[in-house]
């Protein structure tokens, strides 16, 4: 199998990188290539991504009451990179730009909000932001919000609020992907039983693999299975192997292999959460280091076919079936 053949031909869709606070910061340009962090477009593109979700993440610094402001700027700073670097960047709101994307050399950003704090408990504010191009939203990050109690306050054994609830049935009704990753348990069995189309996890990996609470157990893979949705696998060291010394290649790969085995290889993709780690997967410096995933793949007997829907079918297939 010629992995980089494959790996160049390939749709590739990775579910979380928090690059948009670091370009806010004023870290690096995202048109430029950086020796900082792990994202910018010149390694997404050496790295051969197709789509990349951009994550809203509202730090605790602006709640409660400046989350929807921080929201709106972090939107306004994607559409305004997007503008500068309009032969390289493009907005995706439905399956169609991505492929765009692929036939044209560029990147698809998707943006995915990281946390309900930025709804403030409005359905209002989530349908102003779905017109801005929000496709992805994340119920919760580690704390409660309106909507849930993340895995901060799993302690409580609190699930989805009744706001909660409006607010799952009305990203099923726009068309808006809901992201499970760092919701409690409860929250995370209240989604699967109310949600009428596919769940994700952004990023996350396998509890069985490594037992970081941040995982998810087996009854949660089949739980996303059975929805038709996708877990994208994260290269925070603590989430790949107990002693982080140990997150090599090699232990990314058993997470893939105890996912496929559970959920299925329909179900399991890329969520690197890059930008948002400071250790993670020793051998992937960033973007650019994404085919030796597909290379590592090859050498555990994945096929090719495989290997497409591990690198971006999947994410694209549950793209096209929520946002259209």
């Amino acid at each position: 199998m010629d992995t980089q053949s494959l790996h160049r031909d390939a749709i590739i869709f990775d579910g979380h990188c928090d690059t948009l606070l670091e370009i806010q910061e004023g870290n690096w340009k995202l048109g430029e290539r950086s020796e900082r962090g792990h994202v910018d477009l010149p390694r997404l593109t050496e790295g051969g991504v197709t789509a990349q979700i951009f994550a809203l993440y509202i730090a605790p610094e602006y709640l409660p009451a400046r989350a929807t402001w921080q929201a709106l700027r972090l939107i306004d700073l994607f559409q305004r990179e997007a503008e500068a670097n309009a032969d390289r960047l493009l907005l995706a709101t439905r399956a169609a730009d991505i492929e765009e994307a692929k036939r044209r050399g560029k990147v698809a950003g998707v943006l995915g909000l990281e946390g309900a704090e930025a709804l403030e408990g409005d359905l209002g504010v989530l349908r102003l932001l779905y017109q801005l191009g929000l496709r992805n939203v994340g119920i919760t990050w580690n704390f409660r919000n309106q909507a849930a109690d993340g895995l901060g306050e799993k302690r409580t054994g609190g699930g989805l609020t009744e706001f909660g609830v409006k607010l799952i049935e009305e990203l099923n009704r726009l068309g808006v992907m809901v992201d499970v990753a760092h919701l409690a348990p409860a929250g995370v069995r209240d989604v699967l039983a109310i949600s009428q189309g596919p769940v994700v996890a952004s990023h996350a990996n396998a509890y069985a693999v490594c037992p970081h609470q941040r995982n998810l157990t087996d009854e949660q893979l089949e739980g996303i299975a059975r929805s038709g949705g996708v877990v994208g696998v994260t290269f925070v060291a603590s989430f790949v192997a107990e002693d982080k010394e140990q997150a090599t290649l090699a232990k990314l790969l058993d997470h893939v292999d105890h996912i496929v085995k559970v959920a299925g290889i329909d179900h399991v993709g890329l969520g690197s959460d890059f930008d948002g780690y400071e250790e993670g997967v020793r051998e992937i410096k960033d973007a650019a280091s994404l085919p030796l995933i597909t290379l590592g793949m090859a050498e555990r007997g994945y096929s090719e076919e495989d290997i497409r829907k591990f690198l971006g079918g999947n994410w694209l297939r549950v793209f096209r079936q929520i946002v259209g």
